[in-house]
């Protein structure tokens, strides 16, 4: 067999050449160094385009006046769930507009799991971190703001360390999903939540416990249950909830996979159109089960937009005080919310 030719990758030099400039200006419209026409950064773009050149980043990196690799470090808690997805693609349009990649690590909610992508994030030379906390202590990031290197929490509050953060209002849109169920008629509520080392999952079942000492009910015991991690504990949770002698007539379940169970459960007891549901977080088809599924939105785009924002502010030299940016959640009724509860 011939081997097949590979055309070598173009250099600056290269770049240079068909531009009719010198390297170093070259490497000026690379790097987006000052002091170069706009007329000759065109050519030189213009060059680079028709080359199909990339810059060697490691190497860029050396000769950058300001040291940066136009990079930063994303890590999320688990790339499982599609919350993550969505924040992620948030912060990557902010970072694209700004001329940077985005490395990105899941941690799949392993607190050590944590600390290693961010060192491994670090070797990698990122100019900033954004980082949805796993672990119940941050205080290992000092270190790299010590440094001069940003750091912006999203989704979950930093513990142990001073830092921009970006949150949703969770208290809040749990005791509106709550509020809603009561306004149908519903006293016997029902909360399903993730587990407990989780501080937005705290966090919800606060609000929960606070819609219904507002609406003046008292909560059973036996329909709370927290520490569920996954769409199959779920379904099973609810099972056990339907096979009490005086079961919930709603349920609010607190996280996009927990609300999957909590659907499948009520489908396979054929409740569905019984027993009213508002879950934390939208969930994939929400709107195409029957009923549809009233559900606490969170604005995931605007967290990961808010994060990126703030991150680039610290590296063009903001030093102000931290910041701790609340995006609103919304409810949105599907159906599932809007059955009614038994007539007292």
């Amino acid at each position: 067999m011939t081997p097949r030719s590979t055309r070598p990758r173009p250099t600056m030099r290269d770049v240079a050449a068909l531009a009719g400039v010198g390297v170093k200006t070259v490497s000026r419209v690379v790097n987006g160094e000052p002091n170069v026409s706009s007329a000759t950064a065109a050519k030189v773009r213009a060059a680079a385009a028709r080359l199909d050149f990339e810059p060697d980043l490691h190497a860029g990196n050396l000769r950058r006046r300001d040291g940066r690799t136009r990079t930063l470090g994303l890590v999320v808690s688990s790339v499982a769930n599609p919350f993550a997805g969505q924040v992620h693609r948030g912060i990557e349009r902010v970072a694209a507009a700004h001329g940077y990649a985005v490395l990105a690590v899941s941690v799949e909610d392993d607190p050590d799991a944590e600390v290693r992508a961010v060192t491994e994030l670090a070797r990698r030379r990122v100019d900033g971190f954004v980082v949805t906390p796993v672990r119940d202590d941050q205080s290992y990031l000092a270190v790299h703001v010590d440094r001069g290197t940003p750091v912006v929490c999203v989704d979950r509050e930093p513990t142990g360390l001073e830092a921009d953060r970006v949150v949703s209002s969770h208290v809040d849109g749990a005791r509106a999903a709550v509020r809603h169920l009561v306004a149908h008629g519903h006293r016997r509520v029902a909360f399903l939540g993730d587990v407990e080392s989780v501080q937005t999952a705290r966090l919800r079942r606060d609000g929960y416990a606070a819609a219904m000492a507002a609406a003046g009910l008292d909560v059973d015991p036996r329909l709370v249950v927290p520490g569920l991690p996954d769409e199959a504990s779920a379904t099973a949770a609810v099972h056990r909830l339907l096979a009490l002698p005086d079961p919930p007539t709603a349920i609010f379940s607190a996280r996009n996979t927990v609300t999957l169970g909590v659907v499948r459960a009520l489908q396979q007891a054929g409740r569905e159109r019984e027993i009213a549901c508002v879950g934390f977080d939208d969930v994939e088809a929400g709107d195409l089960v029957v009923p549809g599924l009233t559900a606490v939105v969170q604005d995931t785009d605007g967290l990961g937009r808010r994060a990126a924002e703030l991150l680039f502010a610290r590296l063009d030299g903001d030093a102000g005080p931290c910041r701790r940016v609340v995006v609103p959640t919304s409810l949105v009724a599907r159906g599932s919310g809007e059955i009614r509860g038994p007539a007292r």
